[in-house]
Parts: C-alpha cells; sequence; structure tokens
C-alpha cells in the first residue's frame, strides 16, 4: 500500500507541475505545429517517394511529428529529478518510507501522462493535413504513445539518475534526442537509405513507434505497404519490449542514485 499510495503521490505530483504551467501547454502544442507547418510544407515542395505514386507528404510526415511531441515531452520530464536533487526536494523523498522503485514508476507513469495527453490534443488536429481518425483508430493511436512515451520516459529517469546539474543532464539529452527523432523515419522512409544509415534506423526505438502510428492512418490504404517499414505486430512487440527494458534498468539506476 505504501508503494502504490507513493507511485499515486508522485504520478499527481507531476500532473499537478504541468498543469501549473500554462507557458509549458501552450509551447507543446505550438512546437510539433511549427514543425509540421514550416519543415512539412518545406520539403513537401521539394520532395518525393519513389515509387510510391501520389503520396501526401504532410499526412505521412504527421505521425513523425506526433511521435517527436512524445519524444521530447517524455525524455525531458526527467528533468525533474535533477531539479529536485539540486534543491533538496528528492532527499526527503528518498529518506521517505516509500521505495525507490515506487518514486521511479511514479515518475514514469507521470511524464507518460502528460505526453500523451500531449499526443491527444495533436491528433485531434489530424484533419488539417487530410487524415480523419475514427475513435477507434484514435485511441489505437493513444495506446501506440503511451507505450513509446513509458519507454522514452525510462530512458529519460536512466540518464537523470547519473546526473548531478541541470547543464549536464541537458547536454546529454540533447545529443540523444535529436539522433532520435531523425532516425526514426519521421521525415523520411527507411526504405532507400545507405545501408549503415538504415542500420541505424532499425536500432532506433522511436523507428517503430512512428511506424505502429503509420499504419493506424494508413489502415486498409493501398499505400500501406510503400509507406510503413515492418508489420504492425513487429512495431508492438519491439516498442513493449524496450518500455519493459528501459522501465527495469531506470528502475535499477534509480534505486542507486545519490540524494544529492
Amino acid at each position: 500500500m505504501i508503494a502504490l499510495r507513493g507511485i499515486y503521490v508522485i504520478w499527481l505530483r507531476e500532473l499537478i507541475r504541468f498543469v501549473r504551467e500554462p507557458a509549458r501547454i501552450v509551447g507543446m502544442v505550438a512546437q510539433p505545429l511549427l514543425y509540421l507547418i514550416l519543415v512539412g510544407n518545406g520539403l513537401a515542395h521539394g520532395f518525393q517517394f519513389r515509387g510510391a505514386g501520389s503520396v501526401n507528404y504532410l499526412a505521412f510526415m504527421f505521425p513523425g511529428i506526433v511521435a517527436m511531441s512524445v519524444l521530447f515531452t517524455s525524455v525531458f520530464s526527467a528533468m525533474s529529478i535533477v531539479w529536485d536533487r539540486e534543491f533538496g526536494f528528492l532527499k526527503e523523498v528518498l529518506v521517505s518510507p516509500v521505495p525507490r522503485a515506487a518514486i521511479a514508476i511514479g515518475k514514469a507513469l507521470g511524464g507518460t501522462t502528460v505526453a500523451v495527453a500531449q499526443g491527444a490534443v495533436i491528433l485531434i488536429l489530424s484533419p488539417l493535413v487530410g487524415i480523419a481518425l475514427e475513435p477507434g483508430r484514435y485511441l489505437a493511436m493513444l495506446g501506440v504513445l503511451a507505450l513509446l512515451a513509458l519507454a522514452l520516459n525510462g530512458l529519460g529517469i536512466l540518464v537523470a539518475s547519473r546526473m548531478e546539474s541541470m547543464q549536464g543532464f541537458q547536454v546529454v539529452m540533447n545529443f540523444l534526442v535529436m539522433p532520435l527523432f531523425f532516425l526514426s523515419g519521421a521525415l523520411y522512409p527507411l526504405r532507400g537509405m545507405p545501408g549503415w544509415l538504415a542500420a541505424l534506423m532499425q536500432i532506433d526505438p522511436v523507428t517503430y513507434g512512428v511506424d505502429a502510428l503509420r499504419h493506424l492512418v494508413y489502415f486498409r490504404s493501398a499505400l500501406l505497404a510503400t509507406i510503413t517499414q515492418f508489420s504492425l505486430a513487429e512495431d508492438l512487440a519491439v516498442t513493449l519490449g524496450t518500455a519493459a527494458l528501459l522501465l527495469v534498468v531506470s528502475t535499477v539506476a534509480f534505486n542507486r542514485t545519490r540524494s544529492a
């Protein structure tokens, strides 16, 4: 009961901190929309899929933009661990009867909830790029986003558990986030890439989350085989496995963290 209560309190604290920052709420929606409007429209006029016929590039890019918003929100939500360490709150939490594993899980679930809420808002805007999502597909995409967000929150907690300063955390995460995004296939398909680049894209866990979202966007479409890289079952298995692995590893790392 102590562990469950600790998970709930940490989860609720993450949500309250998010709700109390209106600028953060506006920014979380504005940033992916700017990517979609500026970058998407720019590339759409000079980019054409080979052998894919008339593919709407904005519609192709939309799942990647949704995944990007979840990526940035998830990994940087773990910044609160470093922040709490610097201001002494983490020390108070670590000496409480709440197991450290419960604290890490609460952090991961809180960050996942915030990231999925952001993704839900952006998915509502899908008609702007010519995508009509039925309620079933919308909920299925939220499920994929939850798995992806849980995996990325685990990555953020893993890094934050070893960092002593905000500056160090930001440097490391910026080094990780951009390759994760650009290698995910959000902006360009894996097919046709050079061998070394295709290999890097295949070991990027975000690739499988983006691909699963495209499966749901192009469900029963004749373009499905051209737009997607793997089967939906493979995408879900890899994303679920990555989420479980990173959650376990990050929990172990957090158990060994120092309060100050």
